[in-house]
């Protein structure tokens, strides 16, 4: 096999030079940790007292992460991925609401989605948040257990009915739902309410995929227990890997709380059970589908080498990579060049209400060890390749 996680040329081919230098600038800026918690806090400040500065987040951050604040403009980057064989998973970027009403309009705007998308073969998936839909006090405290009031039930229900409905219009348009994982504290309704639309949705193909995510030390074990379930209520389990992205909240809430943190002890057994969840996947691909979200290239070369020895082909279709729009273009865009399907999370949204997203962008590509390091290298080697070619 020819795969090469260093050929920049087919990693940056939908890239022009300036392109280029804005990506490494904006890339050079998060290596600064200093620097990027100067940014966060004056981005924050700035539109919570409506400073003008919307133009300059687009032109920046929002352009390297985002495809757009309309779906016509996600739609635009989404055609222009699919040139290079890569699909797209709109996402939404909204979060955080509370108010009934706003969780009806979030469901709104996923059915626009979903309908907008119905006959673009490289729109395959739609991303889902259920804390867009319910209330988090609410699905904290059926996560402990407690007895809900008469108000509360009928608000769950509600809950239920929205995301039964996007599903259900998923199911009507050919697309496929990925349900996010959410905090520890709220993770058991979430996996409930899975487990409910993939035994109605998943009999003949998957439509809806469950998020595992193996930074806590308990997913592994629960992913196996979520394949035997579906094996003997008869439906498919659609399992979407990643390996985390609330490892410092949960840590400082088990130690506020004083509980066992549900983290890995290293990045090491996270690695190891990221792994180990692959390779069950792709050995049971015949009752699942397997959605590897991550931009660890060791994972990728791991999952392609198993597909090998397996006799799969590159373009199974139970079988997508995907890795989030503006990084680790390497993985990405070298996969799809080889025939593996491909596809980007593109969130979307008004710049003004995608700001938790991009922090969370910002913040990941600081603290991850060597994130910002690879893309700044790949990105100085291409830059190197084309002013030596030109």
């Amino acid at each position: 096999m020819s795969l090469n996680f260093d050929n920049t040329e087919i990693a940056f081919s939908s890239k022009s030079m300036k392109d280029l230098r804005k990506a490494h600038f904006l890339f050079s800026a998060m290596a600064k940790t200093w620097l990027t918690q100067i940014g966060i806090s004056m981005t924050q400040f700035a539109f919570r007292f409506y400073l003008p500065i919307k133009g300059l987040v687009k032109a920046t951050i929002f352009k390297q992460f985002c495809g757009g604040e309309t779906l016509e403009e996600a739609d635009e980057t989404a055609i222009n991925l699919y040139k290079y064989d890569i699909s797209t998973i709109m996402d939404y970027g909204v979060e955080g609401k509370n108010e009934e009403s706003e969780f009806e309009r979030t469901v709104g705007t996923f059915l626009q989605t979903i309908r907008f998308a119905a006959n673009k073969s490289y729109i395959p998936f739609v991303s889902l948040k259920v804390t867009g839909f319910c209330r988090f006090q609410l699905l904290e405290k059926m996560h402990s257990g407690e007895v809900l009031r008469i108000e509360e039930e009928k608000e769950y229900e509600r809950f239920l009915k929205r995301v039964d409905n996007i599903c259900n219009c998923a199911a009507q348009h050919n697309k496929m739902i990925l349900i996010d994982a959410e905090e520890s504290w709220i993770q058991i309704p979430v996996d409930a309410v899975t487990d409910v639309m993939m035994a109605k949705y998943n009999k003949e193909k998957v439509v809806v995929f469950n998020t595992f995510q193996l930074y806590r030390h308990d997913r592994l074990n629960f992913l196996k227990e979520s394949y035997q379930k579906a094996v003997q209520k008869g439906y498919l389990l659609g399992a979407k890997l990643v390996r985390g992205a609330y490892m410092e909240k949960e840590r400082a809430r088990a130690l506020e709380w004083n509980y066992l943190s549900p983290i890995q002890l290293n990045k090491e057994h996270t690695d190891r059970d990221y792994d180990a969840a692959v390779h069950f996947c792709i050995e049971n691909i015949e009752q699942l589908a397997l959605f590897i979200g991550t931009h660890n290239e060791r994972s990728c070369l791991l999952a392609t080498e198993l597909m090998s020895q397996k006799n799969l082909e590159k373009n199974h279709p139970r079988i997508h990579f995907s890795q989030l729009y503006g990084m680790s273009d390497n993985i990405s865009f070298n996969l799809a060049k080889e025939g593996f399907l491909v596809s980007k999370y593109l969130p979307y949204g008004p710049v003004g209400d995608v700001i938790p997203y991009l922090m969370r962008r910002a913040q990941e590509n600081t603290s991850v060890a060597g994130q910002t390091g690879r893309e700044l290298s790949l990105l100085q080697r291409e830059l190197k390749r084309r002013q030596a070619s030109a």
